[in-house]
């Protein structure tokens, strides 16, 4: 309306307040960002047709007003990891004045958080706007990462190898990080084991976040309702561990059915064939080494025995002896 009303009067300038949104986006705010994107594209439409104009895309302000003062600390929290730092009153007036001294379109009066952006950068997580003001730094890559810093194996192929306790304790510290860095909280400590979501504050903008995150860390394709489904660190660490070890053998799989080969292998060889003796000299290696402490006591008298036992004896060994 101000557009039309004024359109043929002779302004000196034509001030829009617009807001970083419109840039950076801003989670659970789509409305307020669209509203922002329409003043900066007006501005451009002004200043096409020799108008006055320049649309400030606002940052965050310290004093709050009846726009900001309802927001609560996982709002907050959103906000700075944006890379928006707050800004005082008196840094407010002076971008203002530098704004429109700048005699452009749109200007973007922010304080920015470099421990923000370098956090962001790290992740790969920055805003591509922002990627020419941050170094990028190499990625330091940890176990909640879901990956190994060496080599190219997935989380799931770590997993099948690893004992059933260590591959627990994994995917909780994975999802309790994950968590942690959803809610903004420096360590994992902050989020305990049965504490379901809607407790730490979680809502579902928060819930398709920590999605993301899984999803990037798992390489699985998981649902936005993650969450809400799964309401407890423990509870979604165990789907994780369900879903990537579906179809996967385990450690134990993949050894019997080994044996089975060397069984199916044996019986092709004849009793006096020198390979046939060798590999049975290496089972009884091998049955020595992992005896748990039998092998001692009555080591020599197993091997006696595979002296003296009959083809038949030494298949019942292996059956049942493993």
């Amino acid at each position: 309306n101000l557009h039309h009303l004024t359109h043929h009067h002779n302004l000196s300038a034509f001030i829009l307040f617009s807001g970083a949104a419109s840039t950076f986006g801003s989670a659970g705010q789509a409305h307020y960002a669209a509203a922002n994107v329409f003043l900066d594209a007006l501005a451009a439409h002004r200043t096409a047709h020799n108008l006055p104009a320049t649309a400030l895309g606002w940052g965050f302000w310290a004093e709050r007003s009846e726009m900001t003062g309802h927001l609560d600390e996982i709002a907050m929290r959103r906000i700075a990891r944006i890379g928006l730092a707050e800004m005082t009153s008196t840094e407010g007036l002076a971008l203002f004045d530098a704004a429109v001294r700048a005699d452009l379109p749109f200007v973007l009066p922010a304080r920015l958080d470099p421990a923000s952006l370098n956090e962001q950068a790290r992740a790969g997580t920055l805003p591509a706007i922002l990627r020419g003001l941050v170094r990028r730094p190499t990625r330091r890559v940890s176990p909640a990462d879901g990956v190994q810093a060496t080599g190219s194996s997935t989380l799931a192929d770590r997993l099948a190898v690893m004992p059933e306790a260590e591959r627990a304790d994994l995917l909780l510290e994975l999802v309790r990080s994950q968590v942690a860095g959803v809610l903004g909280h420096e360590s994992a400590t902050a989020v305990k084991p049965q504490q379901a979501f809607k407790e730490l504050g979680f809502d579902s903008l928060a819930a398709v976040e920590l999605r993301n995150r899984l999803m990037r860390a798992t390489s699985l394709r998981l649902s936005a309702t993650l969450a809400f489904d799964y309401p407890t660190p423990i509870a979604l660490s165990r789907y994780l561990e369900s879903e990537l070890l579906s179809g996967e053998e385990t450690l134990t799989d993949r050894l019997l059915s080994d044996l089975d080969g060397l069984e199916s292998a044996l019986s092709t060889l004849a009793p006096d064939e020198e390979a046939r003796g060798r590999v049975l000299r290496r089972v009884q290696r091998i049955l020595l080494k992992f005896d748990d402490g039998k092998a001692s006591s009555d080591g020599m008298a197993t091997v006696d025995q595979f002296d003296s036992a009959s083809d038949d004896e030494l298949f019942d060994f292996l059956d049942n002896g493993i």
